[in-house]
């Protein structure tokens, strides 16, 4: 089985040697990833020796101590930080296509300084001959991915934003989801990091029915482990896992078909290199700072009036008794964005809603209220949602249920 290995292992890297689209980094990274995978270097598990974590390894967010109140301790904590969004989730079901460069552009006469780079791509690999995709003539984008959120590491390294970054006095790096517009820059936890020389922090919140993907906290042999927002301080932390190419996240292979071409692509998580920092916690922090928007359903959350924008922090709207939001069901109409807002005159109020579920060819008025349990489906054509409509624990299949 070794030979085997070997011999996939030299093909690949040899028809890899002769990808011109791809720097140096990227081969050699890509080709540590195939090795470790065919290896078999992926650690098993015992069961047996997974714990609970402890207050002291994943710690309550209520126990923080309060941010500093002089507003020159303040300043001094954000001048060490930097914030470092990630654009993998381009919201593709919806209908979106590319990050928009033009935000960032919004912001070029202002202070605030922006840099962007791109992460590593690397070949997918056919199953059939373990060769690259691109070396058999697919060199369009089809032929490359992105190799996981785990590879912001090297990327940031290997861009030269990580120097530049180390010799403005940075120190710490606050990542998440451009999609998660509850992540914002916490003061309390930064505080935290600092007076407790932690290299890494993982928030977790509580999983709701919602949250099917994402890993969960161990305390294993002494360290905490992932079984992704990470808060990384410097001494100088990322570099040094880099550069000593320590940091080898669990690998996840992700089997995909490419134009009836069965491909593999191995990845890694950002949230899996918790375990090769030194004092690692995670901070089990309040769900309003984990607001995905994955879907047009995500988006009538954060669009209603459930949400409202306050000086950059996206606010709950205090009016909500519910700590808990609306289970929203949106039907395929309404899946891609340009349809979704077309079929909404306004954005309904939801303050007071507890699940709604519309199905069929539904379209909404302007200045609709939804309250309690709604279910709307359109059985036969079009169903029009007047204006001003006060819907409350409603089963509607027509019009005359309105």
């Amino acid at each position: 089985m070794a030979v085997a290995a070997d011999v996939k292992l030299e093909g690949l890297r040899a028809a890899t040697d002769k990808l011109d689209q791809i720097s140096e980094n990227e081969k050699s990274g890509f080709i540590s990833l195939v090795s470790r995978y065919l290896s078999g270097e992926a650690e098993q598990i015992e069961w047996s020796k997974i714990q609970t974590p402890t207050d002291e390894v994943v710690v309550p967010y209520d126990t923080l101590s309060a941010a500093p109140e002089d507003l020159n301790e303040t300043k001094k904590l954000l001048d060490k930080l930097v914030v470092l969004k990630l654009n993998g989730g381009l919201g593709t079901t919806m209908g979106c296509t590319v990050p928009e460069q033009e935000i960032v552009e919004k912001y070029s006469n202002s202070d605030i300084e922006i840099h962007t780079f791109n992460q590593s791509q690397y070949p997918r690999i056919v199953t059939e001959d373990f060769l690259p995709l691109p070396s058999k003539g697919k060199t369009g984008k089809d032929g490359w991915y992105p190799p996981g959120h785990g590879d912001v590491f090297p990327s940031l390294n290997n861009s030269g934003k990580l120097d530049t970054l180390l010799a403005q006095g940075k120190e710490y790096v606050f990542v998440a989801n451009s999609d998660n517009l509850g992540a914002i820059v916490d003061i309390k936890i930064l505080n935290h990091l600092i007076h407790n020389q932690n290299e890494y922090c993982m928030e977790v919140t509580p999983k709701t029915l919602a949250d099917v993907k994402g890993g969960t906290l161990i305390s294993y042999e002494g360290r905490v482990q992932l079984l992704e927002i990470a808060q990384v301080p410097d001494e100088h932390a990322i570099k040094r896992l880099v550069e000593a190419e320590a940091l080898k996240m669990e690998i996840i292979p992700n089997p995909k078909e490419v134009d009836g071409v069965k491909v593999l692509q191995l990845e890694t998580a950002a949230g899996a290199a918790i375990r090769f920092f030194e004092k690692a916690i995670g901070i089990n922090v309040p769900r309003s700072r984990f607001l995905p928007v994955k879907a047009t359903s995500d988006l009538l959350l954060v669009q209603s009036d459930l949400y409202t924008l306050v000086d950059g922090f996206v606010i709950r709207n205090p009016a909500r008794t519910n700590p808990t939001n609306p289970s929203i069901e949106l039907g395929p109409e309404f899946k891609k964005v340009a349809n979704f807002l077309a079929r909404f005159k306004s954005i309904p109020s939801i303050v007071e809603l507890d699940t709604l579920k519309v199905s069929g060819d539904v379209w909404f008025g302007s200045g609709v209220t939804l309250k309690g349990k709604v279910t709307i489906t359109a059985k036969s054509g079009k169903l029009e949602i007047p204006d001003g409509a006060v819907l409350e624990n409603k089963d509607i299949n027509g019009p005359e249920d309105l």
